[in-house]
């Protein structure tokens, strides 16, 4: 292995005082390097914008120390794991508890967000390995097959698989389709601090306090490589997005891994001493440390480290920035992950034999999510960081910017491109020092809208219509007090046929609520379904999906058409109405059609069960037609691709 070259392309950015006595864990928002969230024996868990001194939110609730904190990638949300085993979930943008998680025996060790669906999973001292449903305040799944603490978690970016490394020297891979272990990675002769997926690659990393890193192929199940001579235990891995190399933060210092064959591309001195998380962003490397209530940040400009290649750069251009080589691997590339499919839907019916796993909400929960505050200290930073997520954007959204170098650097590379290069000297080549281009500048001038193809639920103004409409063409004066008839005339002026819209609309409605008031819900949506108008049916899907007892079976065979047209509208409300009303059938129905269909034929005649046979395959070639569907739009982003993707999860059971 080649020697290694020293740069000098690092330095501090900050140190803070995070809180009041020790911190215990602490992590950093991965999608903008910017955000960072710490844990302490004070039982807080608070927030910090990088490089700013004040405290952005600080969360309570925690009877005991924080032992694990994660933030999930839009970074909307964060969970924390106690000493005494309880998890808790809170939603930044609504600066409020969202979860509290009861199950675990000891103190939780490890935290990971599912990257599509709404799970957490959680490991923990009591050697078990918990998946969490933050929307139903539930336990999904409990795996089990460490015989020690389980020191970290990691979701496989497809969200198919969970990797665990634990105290017991093994890293294990579990398969949470069908809710086992895939397989188990023996090897390490110490405890294994550290595992992380290749973002591309079915490839995985461990890292461990054998001062060592092991390379896992997926697809075959055995080691790649293993890099030893690491100067102290691996506590922090991260792969380089494209996927060309692995950084390790070791003890005060950064290395750069290839691994197929094993070697070490460049080093760089960073006094961090044991480094706890990294992060990249605008091509720069982000790590962060704490020692006792202290918490330091530090930045290393990637632009000037050496990330691929076999041969180290020249001592002489160390001070100078590198020209970014173009990744490229170094052996044929393995299986790519699929995404953004995931597969979690058989774990959601499994049923849980123990009491603490299956709790429904009660008044101790209650108490403990009444308890839980989130205080915001910065108001100003938080509006900053979390409000602008909840409007409108105009605008694109701000890069945020790189840090700049302190001055030390910039004056000391100045100094060595100033020297005069011997004539004895065989002449450099001239480094490109040309400014990249900005980008373009958004001018005020509004430019002319095109009507979007998912028209928002929630909006600033109507589409397609002007409030200067409704408004006299000429300033004419008014009496001192308006009847209301003349004001509505005024407005009426002109929207003859919206009124007429609208006036029907009202009408329809009339009708279905004259039906719903006798109490026959089937014949009220067989009404509102006749009337061939979508807009009066979400308005009664809308009030039937608040009451999830109201919903028959007889009832699924005549909404799921419905659902369909729904889910294929251009407005936003109607396709999230079609999303929950779906969401409802296949919580509620789908594993009784499943065990009705696969259930063997009854001897003699049993009428009310034909009839029930029949709904039922009704209704599972509904669904069938509009899994595809789902599917389709599974990869969309924001909020409509997050609600296709849970459904998509739901009915995994129907492929």
């Amino acid at each position: 292995m080649a020697t290694p070259v020293v740069t000098k392309t690092a330095w501090k950015l900050q140190e803070i005082v995070a809180h009041a006595s020790n911190v215990s864990s602490l992590v950093l928002g991965k999608a903008s390097g910017r955000l960072l969230a710490t844990g302490g024996d004070d039982c807080r868990v608070n927030l910090w914008s990088i490089n700013k001194p004040n405290c952005i939110m600080s969360l309570t609730g925690h009877t005991s120390p924080v032992e694990s904190v994660r933030l999930n990638t839009p970074e909307e949300l964060i969970v924390a794991g106690s000493q005494s085993g309880s998890i808790r979930v809170w939603d930044l943008e609504a600066a409020k508890i969202l979860r509290t998680l009861m199950g675990h025996k000891a103190n939780i060790c490890s935290l990971d967000f599912h990257p599509y669906g709404e799970f957490v999973a959680s490991g923990s001292q009591d050697t078990n390995i918990k998946l969490w449903d933050i929307r139903r305040k539930g336990c999904v799944f409990r795996y089990r097959g460490h015989s020690q603490a389980v020191r970290c978690l990691r979701f496989s970016p497809d969200g198919k698989w969970l990797a665990s490394a634990a105290d017991d020297h093994t890293v294990k891979l579990w398969d949470l389709t069908a809710g086992k272990m895939m397989s188990e990675f023996p090897g390490h002769t110490g405890p294994v601090n550290v595992v992380e997926f290749h973002p591309n690659e079915y490839l995985l990393a461990s890292g461990s306090s054998d001062r060592t890193i092991r390379f896992w192929d997926l697809e075959k199940f055995q080691v790649v490589s293993c890099i030893e001579g690491e100067p102290g235990p691996v506590r922090s891995v991260l792969f380089n997005p494209d996927g060309c190399c692995l950084y390790s933060g070791c003890q005060d210092s950064l290395r750069v891994y290839g691994w197929e064959p094993e070697r070490c591309f460049d080093m760089v001195l960073v006094n961090w001493g044991k480094v706890a998380d990294l992060a990249i962003c605008n091509d720069q490397l982000i790590g962060v440390a704490f020692s006792q209530s202290n918490v330091s940040s530090y930045v290393v400009d990637l632009t000037r480290v050496t990330r691929t290649g076999t041969v180290a750069q020249d001592p002489v251009q160390d001070s100078r920035p590198l020209a970014q080589q173009p990744p490229h691997p170094s052996a044929p590339l393995r299986r790519i992950y699929e995404r953004p499919s995931t597969a979690c839907s058989k774990t959601q019916r499994v049923k849980q034999n123990s009491e603490s796993e299956r709790r429904s909400p009660s008044s101790e929960d209650d108490r403990d999510e009444r308890e839980s505050r989130a205080e915001i200290q910065n108001a100003e930073d938080y509006n900053e960081i979390f409000q602008p997520k909840n409007s409108i954007s105009r605008t694109p959204p701000r890069r945020s910017e790189p840090f700049p170098a302190p001055p030390e650097d910039d004056m000391a590379t100045a100094k060595e491109a100033a020297k005069p290069s011997p004539a004895t000297d065989t002449q450099l080549p001239v480094p490109n020092l040309e400014v990249p281009p900005r980008p373009p500048v958004v001018t005020s001038t509004p430019a002319p809208k095109a009507e979007p193809a998912i028209i928002p639920a929630t909006r600033n103004e109507p589409i397609g219509l002007k409030a200067s409409d409704f408004l006299p063409a000429v300033k004419v004066p008014q009496p001192a007090e308006l009847v209301d008839e003349d004001a509505m005339s005024q407005i009426r002026k002109g929207h003859d046929t919206m009124c007429v819209v609208l006036t029907s609309r009202h009408k329809n409605l009339d009708t279905v609520r004259a039906v719903w008031t006798t109490g026959d819900i089937k014949t009220s949506v067989d009404s509102a379904v006749a009337i061939n108008d979508l807009s009066v049916v979400v308005d009664l899907l809308n009030i039937v999906n608040q009451k999830a007892s109201l919903w028959k079976l007889d009832l699924c065979t005549t909404v799921l058409p419905q659902i369909e047209k729904l889910l294929q509208s251009k407005y936003e409300s109607y396709v999230q109405t079609g999303c929950t009303s779906l969401k409802l059938i296949l919580q509620r129905f789908l594993p009784l059609i499943t065990d009705i269909l696969a259930a063997p034929p009854s001897v003699g005649v049993d009428i009310s069960r034909e009839e029930r046979l029949l709904k039922c395959r009704l209704c599972y070639k509904q669904l069938k037609s509009i899994s595809g569907l789902v599917k389709s739009k599974s990869g969309l982003s924001g909020r409509h691709g997050s609600a296709f993707r849970e459904l998509h999860l739901l009915m995994a059971s129907l492929d």
